[in-house]
């Protein structure tokens, strides 16, 4: 038992990755609501009426918590969303035992409370949360990262509980044919790669973290596939967007050969290469389904 809970202390250290806990100044109010866990008033709240495009992040840590897509009216007088962002939350029974409390998984600070069975959407789940807990960052100040290393259910397992991480998609990438199907593209005939999109907040997480992530959940000196996994649509490669992505990539494999690793991961441009979204019952795989990967694990490399 000792060494299971060893190992994973071990895990989340390496994989989800602790920020450094320089947290934000407070005002008194910002600090009595986050750490006091006092209740802001309703109505007149700075994100009561707020819908903007783009993700909500603590007030304290600077973490992304929720996504605007997930915000909806539910005239409670506070901010409502029916979705946190995966791995972003952790929830705690009050001490008095009649609701529960909602805080930010990063540095525990109060956010507010979580009501489920009201039925506002149909996810049924209600996060009433403090405005004072939050910041809000526009969508354009958000980027996007891609990634092939096999089957992208396991990419997409081991990035989406990176935290900076909004959202992890599936899909196909680098090919000649457009809107490729799933068959299609295992059939080997469209020159696509199995690729996650990651949306992530790079004042929070920075591309290099996650392209050093991405070399530790996957083998990349494996050069027809990933595990069992053979054919060219489970290559190891990763699509720059720009120069300074290049230039990072670059830096990883080199200090990767230096380690005495073959690395074959492809660097290709993302230029003129879209990426198609895969099927709905591909995306969020692993965690829909209550499993683990079967071909991807992690391991420290840098």
């Amino acid at each position: 038992m000792k060494l299971l809970i060893i190992l994973f202390l071990f895990m989340n250290i390496f994989l989800l990755g602790e920020s450094n806990m320089k947290f934000n100044k407070l005002s008194d109010f910002e600090r009595s609501v986050i750490e006091n866990k006092a209740t802001e008033p309703p109505y007149t709240n700075e994100y009561y009426e707020h819908f903007e495009k783009g993700i909500y992040k603590c007030k304290r840590c600077n973490a992304p918590l929720f996504a605007s897509q997930s915000k909806f009216h539910s005239g409670s007088g506070w901010p409502s969303f029916d979705e946190a962002i995966l791995y972003s939350v952790e929830e705690y029974p009050d001490k008095d035992g009649k609701r529960t409390e909602v805080v930010c998984a990063n540095c525990k600070a109060h956010l507010g409370h979580i009501f489920k069975g009201e039925k506002f959407t149909d996810k049924n789940v209600r996060y009433c949360i403090n405005s004072a807990s939050l910041d809000f960052v526009p969508y354009e100040k958000l980027k996007k990262a891609y990634f092939a290393g096999g089957c992208f259910w396991g990419v997409e397992y081991y990035l989406q509980q990176k935290r900076g991480v909004i959202s992890v998609e599936n899909g196909y990438m680098g090919g000649n044919v457009p809107n490729p199907t799933y068959n299609e593209v295992c059939n080997g005939n469209t020159g696509h790669l199995e690729t996650v999109e990651v949306l992530y907040y790079p004042e929070f997480v920075s591309y290099e973290e996650l392209a050093k992530l991405f070399f530790e959940i996957h083998d990349p000196t494996q050069k027809n596939g990933q595990g069992p996994d053979i054919g060219t649509q489970y290559l190891s490669a990763i699509f720059y967007n720009d120069q300074n992505e290049k230039e990072i990539i670059e830096k990883l494999i080199t200090i990767l050969k230096n380690k005495g690793l073959n690395v074959v991961t492809l660097v290709l441009s993302a230029k003129n290469k879209p990426f198609y979204k895969a099927e709905k019952y591909h995306q969020d795989y692993y965690f829909k389904n209550h499993k683990v990967p079967y071909c991807h694990s992690y391991k420290k490399r840098f």
